[in-house]
């Protein structure tokens, strides 16, 4: 037993001496050669960046393409260095080749995400900071991944969109307010210009409530027991709520103050005697 192993170890103990006499040379050139490349492939991935930073291309997609070039050149000088020792490389592209398939249709909706990730770092239809609002999921952009976009809406919760759900859609992008809407109800004798004039003076002065677009104030609809007097104003996403709450009570307060009467809803029934 102790023979053959002996004869076992003498055998290996030839094919790598032989090998190291045969290859000894090529063996020093193709580590040489791999660590030339990984020299190389630092610098590419780097000037790569560096010249995306320039040109002010998207810290994401910058990352993404120097990473690529990196990888991709790297590739090469270790089939290169194979090579060098004498290891075909035809059956690992082959085996590569053929796993890349199989991966590729088991992540094709991952690897469909990452290219409509791509497209929007490329494309630019949002950036962060912007309130958009696709396939009914409205929210204030706060990253933008290769797979995925993350929104806060409203009340602070983070929604995850993969971006094949995005490129492609029908996307509303108000950049960085929101839209919001109010209404009171006014009796038919109240001056509904003094009313008007009112809501139009709290909107202007309140802090949260931008500039542009300019805020809307009118008559929405003559209901059956008011008039109904709109507006509409444009605020930061992430202060929809505060503000909104904010805006109805001084509304509120400024029609009681000037004496405006707000109606119940109310109905007139007229009853005739029988003739």
């Amino acid at each position: 037993m102790i023979k053959q192993e002996i004869q076992f170890i003498e055998h290996y103990y030839q094919v790598v001496s032989e090998y190291l006499m045969n290859y000894s040379m090529q063996l020093v050139g193709a580590i040489l050669v791999l660590l030339f490349g990984l020299w190389v492939a630092k610098k590419l991935s780097s000037v790569t960046a560096a010249l995306m930073n320039k040109h002010n291309i998207d810290v994401t997609l910058t990352n993404f393409i120097s990473n690529v070039v990196k990888v991709i050149v790297i590739v090469m000088f270790v089939v290169i260095s194979l090579g060098k020792i004498g290891i075909s490389v035809t059956p690992f592209v082959a085996a590569i080749g053929a796993a890349s398939l199989g991966a590729g249709l088991a992540m094709q909706g991952m690897l469909s995400n990452y290219g409509a990730g791509l497209a929007i770092i490329a494309t630019r239809p949002f950036v962060v900071g912007d309130t958009i609002m696709v396939n009914g999921i409205s929210g204030l952009v706060k990253d933008i991944q290769l797979g995925h976009t993350i929104l806060i809406d409203e009340e602070q919760v983070e929604i995850t969109i993969p971006n094949k759900q995005i490129i492609g859609e029908v996307l509303h992008n108000s950049f960085a307010n929101s839209l919001v809407k109010g209404e009171v109800g006014i009796a038919y004798h109240a001056d509904h210009h003094m009313a008007v004039k009112l809501i139009q003076h709290i909107l202007s002065e309140h802090p949260n409530v931008a500039n542009e677009p300019e805020i809307k104030v009118g008559i929405e609809a003559f209901a059956d027991s008011a008039v109904v007097i709109s507006y509409r104003y444009w605020v930061p996403t992430n202060k929809i709520i505060e503000t909104k709450l904010a805006v109805n009570s001084l509304v509120f307060d400024a029609i009681n103050n000037a004496k405006i009467e707000i109606p119940f809803p109310q109905r007139v029934v007229t009853l005739k005697n029988p003739t």
